[in-house]
């Protein structure tokens, strides 16, 4: 092997001509490519080029703030954005928003296989992830604006069963985050809260012909790493950039943290337990949903609460947490560290972890609940002035044994107390949850039940079921008023159980449930 080229961030920066395609690790704001993105950012500035890129990423990267993936958000830098989640990149969601650049969503776990497609110079992903969605070519192909023409999606059937083609996309340019690299260029990543893509898209970007552009902590000897813990063999890399302390933290605004990645454990005993509010009783309810040695899948917001209400009734060893991020078991992060989860037990590729759950593997997942249309339909993705994006969304919802969605029932104001094991709404909150149609179908309701999945639709003061003629009231919380806190707050009049029943009391009592 020859010894790699180390550069610097601004040399990496001038590789990037008009034109390429570009793509960029991480995951949310954690091992982002910082020093390789922020040059980029400012060789634009400075020059008006590179321009008319293209860029591809899986999870959305940076954090709302100028970070990660607002490094590409200015007009004309960029031309073309396919990503998997985008609202950590909000001046890139302007962009797309206002017709400036084309752009496309994709399911993260769908981007993720496609780097392997493409490393391995396939056609594309062929896969049933997203039929009866917005990705499916019927209802968009991903596409978010209107300047996006061409399909990047197509609709196939392979022996009588529909599937989704997704485009493999040559990749020019890709930029890393690793932790340390030797002499050959040889990068662990032993210090990130997992190898995310790395190894698919190095291979994807020099299979493709392009540049493998590694940033790095530090250059050890040749020879002085482990084999096991390298994730990019130098013979895929083309430079190495070592960047500062800010731009190698392990999570952005985060100092690194060794729970993070199996270098040691931390007591965990002493999972604080939640105020009795909305948000618990959401989660309560939830939990009772949990049955022994479950793999789970939580969603950001509500569902995290799930974690504190398991620990606290004693349940937690009775599921084992997963994040899409690589990690099986420990405890899930949020905010900067989101992706992360301390004490893991193993943490795989991003990709590899997508196999498990887009093959079934989740018995079952909760994610949050916002717009929902009486058929099932589901949005999380795009809400008038805001692009959130799917990101692993579609890929665990329609393929998980059963889903719960988890929020409240309105929006934007509500107040709740609990009093003598009853609900009470002290203020209604102004946005309605239940609407006549989703403005984007981020769940096919359809599809659930061609495929015959248990879906529930659980809020603090109703759970709802699918079944074949719609989203059907299964359940109420004692003290509420049917007709003026459930039908009258609804935009659509939902089918009606014969055997409507009352939630369960205990979710209402400040103590205990005995769930275990």
């Amino acid at each position: 092997m020859k010894k790699v080229k180390v550069i610097t961030a601004q040399e990496a920066a001038m590789l990037v001509e008009d034109g390429m395609t570009v793509s960029t690790g991480g995951f949310v704001s954690c091992a982002c490519p910082e020093a390789l993105s922020k040059a980029l950012e400012t060789r634009f500035l400075e020059t008006g080029h590179p321009k008319n890129l293209t860029l591809l990423f899986a999870a959305g990267q940076g954090h709302r703030d100028g970070t990660g993936g607002d490094h590409y958000g200015y007009e004309g830098m960029v031309r073309r954005v396919i990503g998997g989640h985008w609202d950590r990149a909000a001046k890139l969601g302007e962009l797309a928003l206002d017709n400036k650049i084309e752009a496309y969503n994709l399911p993260q776990g769908v981007i993720t296989h496609l780097y392997r497609d493409i490393a391995a110079h396939n056609l594309g992903t062929l896969t049933h992830v997203g039929l009866y969605t917005f990705a499916d070519p019927r209802n968009g192909g991903g596409k978010l604006n209107n300047v996006t023409k061409e399909d990047l999606v197509q609709l196939i059937n392979i022996d009588g069963q529909e599937r989704l083609l997704y485009k493999a996309i040559p990749i020019d340019i890709v930029f890393l985050r690793a932790s340390y690299a030797d002499e050959y260029g040889n990068c662990t990543v032993h210090r990130e809260i997992g190898p995310l893509d790395s190894t698919a898209m190095a291979q994807a970007c020099k299979n493709s012909g392009g540049k493998v552009i590694v940033q790095v902590e530090k250059i050890v000897q040749a020879g002085s790493l482990d084999p096991k813990l390298v994730k990019i063999p130098g013979i895929y890399v083309d430079s190495i950039v070592v960047g500062n302390d800010e731009d190698n933290m392990q999570c952005l605004g985060a100092p690194y943290d060794g729970a993070l990645t199996g270098e040691f454990r931390i007591p965990i005993d002493a999972i604080p337990p939640v105020p009795l509010n909305a948000r618990k009783i959401v989660a309560r309810r939830a939990a009772m949903e949990l049955t022994e040695n479950a793999i789970v899948n939580l969603g950001t917001g509500m569902p995290e609460v799930i974690a504190n209400v398991a620990a606290e009734e004693g349940i937690s060893d009775y599921m084992t947490l997963t994040v899409e991020a690589g990690s099986i078991a420990g405890v899930p992060m949020g905010g900067t560290q989101f992706g992360a989860a301390a004490n893991s037990m193993c943490i795989l590729d991003h990709n590899v972890q997508f196999d498990f759950y887009q093959g079934g593997g989740l018995d079952i997942a909760f994610l949050g609940l916002a717009e929902t249309a009486y058929n099932g339909d589901l949005n999380v993705s795009k809400f008038g002035t805001r692009l959130a994006g799917a990101g692993g969304f579609i890929d665990i919802t329609q393929n998980a044994k059963k889903v719960c969605y988890c929020g409240t029932f309105t929006a934007k104001g509500l107040e709740t107390i609990c009093q003598d094991g009853k609900l009470k709404i002290i203020k209604e909150g102004t946005k309605k949850k239940f609407v006549k149609e989703v403005e984007h179908v981020t769940f096919s309701g359809h599809y659930a039940n061609l495929v015959g999945q248990p879906v529930l639709y659980i809020t603090e003061r109703a759970v709802f079921e699918l079944r074949p003629e719609g989203v059907t009231l299964i359940e109420i919380a004692p003290g509420i008023d049917l007709k003026t806190q459930v039908l009258d707050q609804m935009d659509f009049l939902p089918q009606i159980a014969d055997n409507l029943r009352l939630m369960d009391k205990r979710i209402f009592c400040d103590e205990i449930m005995g769930l275990k």
